[in-house]
């Protein structure tokens, strides 16, 4: 036992005063260890080894991709990011109309696809009655795991001639935004096809937009549940609405997980292939006009062009797949960081 060193002077009340409080004689930290039995340590490397792999497949699919599109890439230079034709076999070939399409398609289906998932997790995390939120749940997350070619189908056979009118709406009444203008279309001519219409960025937006909206709705629903039931009933406390509630305490506490459902969405808009491939009518311009039938992707590219390919051409598609890889990497990687630096996050 330590040898504990100790003064006899006192206060007037018979106590000892602050600065002569018993002291120890040695105060040097103990050292804490941990003992790891066999269970934590296959655990420890379990995971760790799953996280290497993963790391690993991802590099090793970059590296696939930069070699076997190093040759297009050397043959094209810097153009192969502004040439908007596609025909490698002639020298003509860039990625600039189909990566326009990519993104034009991920930003109308985030569009979409967001307000529709804050508001599915809004109501499920905190309107919805306890019979049916489990039910709720199940719903969203079965939408989320039905195959890309459902959506086309439904897309192609379905979507497509009922959001002809809403097409023509908007192109007659805010054509006049550069967007929604379909050159065309002549909105006073009873003979006006409605064909201009179809098969557009913003039919495929809309379909893409359905298979996003379910991932979304998820991550911020847990988000949603995570916030501190003490700011919730502070807030009701302190007499707000179950509405002035939610935009005070739950939306500024899942901010980051609002973001980063966003942003993985577009992750996966940006990627999507049969869904995209199934509705548009490719075509190797830029089409700055959403409503318009034409658009292109880089995944759909790759679909399409892949069974026929001579092996320049192939190259060539591994180079656009590369590029479609590190933007998709890039997306999800800052999602990943938005996550993690927000109050939710941190939480989790």
């Amino acid at each position: 036992m330590d040898e504990i060193r100790t003064t006899t002077r006192t206060s007037h009340e018979g106590t000892l005063l602050d600065d002569e409080r018993p002291t120890p004689t040695d105060d040097t930290a103990r050292s804490l260890t941990t003992v790891r039995g066999l269970a934590d340590n296959a655990f420890r490397i379990t995971a760790h080894g799953g996280g290497v792999v993963v790391l690993a497949i991802m590099t090793l699919v970059g590296v696939f991709l930069a070699v076997r599109g190093a040759e297009a890439i050397g043959a094209a230079g810097p153009s192969f990011l502004t040439e908007q034709d596609w025909e490698p076999n002639s020298g003509r070939f860039g990625i600039a109309a189909v990566l326009f399409g990519t993104v034009t398609i991920a930003l109308i289906a985030i569009s979409v696809a967001l307000p529709l998932a804050v508001g599915t997790a809004t109501y499920i995390s905190e309107y919805a009655p306890a019979a049916i939120k489990r039910l709720l749940v199940g719903v969203v997350d079965l939408m989320a795991a039905i195959p890309s070619v459902v959506y086309g189908l439904w897309g192609m056979f379905w979507l497509e001639g009922s959001i002809l009118p809403i097409a023509q709406w908007l192109s007659t009444y805010l054509g006049w935004i550069p967007i929604f203008a379909v050159p065309n279309f002549e909105p006073g001519d009873p003979l006006a096809t409605p064909t201009v219409f179809t098969a557009s960025a913003f039919l495929a937006g809309l379909v893409v937009a359905m298979m996003v909206a379910p991932v979304a709705a998820s991550i911020m629903r847990e988000v949603f549940a995570q916030a501190p039931v003490g700011e919730r009933e502070g807030a009701l406390a302190l007499g707000s609405t179950k509405w002035g509630m939610i935009r005070s305490v739950v939306y500024p506490f899942g901010l980051g997980g609002m973001i980063g459902g966003a942003m993985l969405g577009l992750g996966r808009a940006l990627g999507e292939t049969i869904a995209v491939y199934l509705v548009i009518s490719p075509v190797f311009v830029i089409q700055p006009h959403i409503l318009q039938t034409g658009t292109n992707s880089i995944s759909s590219l790759i679909a399409l062009r892949y069974g026929e390919a001579s092996p320049f051409e192939l190259s060539a598609l591994m180079a656009a797949g590369l590029v479609l890889f590190l933007i998709t990497m890039v997306v999800n990687f800052g999602a990943g960081i938005i996550i993690q630096r927000s109050r939710s996050g941190a939480a989790s």
